[in-house]
């Protein structure tokens, strides 16, 4: 578990950073790792799911597992896997390709989400407020 990551689409990293308070800016969300949680819902109840064509390998870059399983947010993954593959093995600890899928399907659902709260925030000057 420790090596997997949760990747962002390139051309969703600036959103991304810009909902997260950091540097002295306020933001809705402390960390990338809300940011992506909250996305992933969006995307889930709208129904959103979008693949990742270029992924981010700076601010941010993928977010590390253990981060969203140190927040609690593992149990979302696994939702929002298992409500996707309506299959009980995709929830396996110990199979790595059950663990790999669960996070693709996570990761097509947040860009999914923020492509809708890009589309809904479009206009906004800023973020934060």
């Amino acid at each position: 578990m420790a090596g997997n990551r949760i990747r962002v689409a390139k051309d969703k990293a600036a959103l991304v950073k810009d909902l997260t308070a950091s540097d002295g800016k306020t933001g809705p969300f402390q960390t990338y790792a809300d940011v992506m949680v909250f996305a992933a819902a969006l995307g889930v109840k709208r129904k959103k799911r979008s693949p990742l064509k270029v992924i981010s390998k700076r601010e941010p870059g993928p977010i590390g597992l253990e981060i969203f399983v140190s927040r609690g947010y593992e149990v979302v993954i696994k939702l929002i896997a298992i409500a996707e593959i309506k299959d009980t093995k995709i929830l396996s600890s110990i199979d790595k390709e059950s663990e790999e899928k669960r996070i693709y399907i996570f990761e097509e659902y947040a860009n999914g989400g923020l492509d809708i709260l890009r589309n809904e925030l479009r206009g906004a000057v800023d973020y934060s407020e």
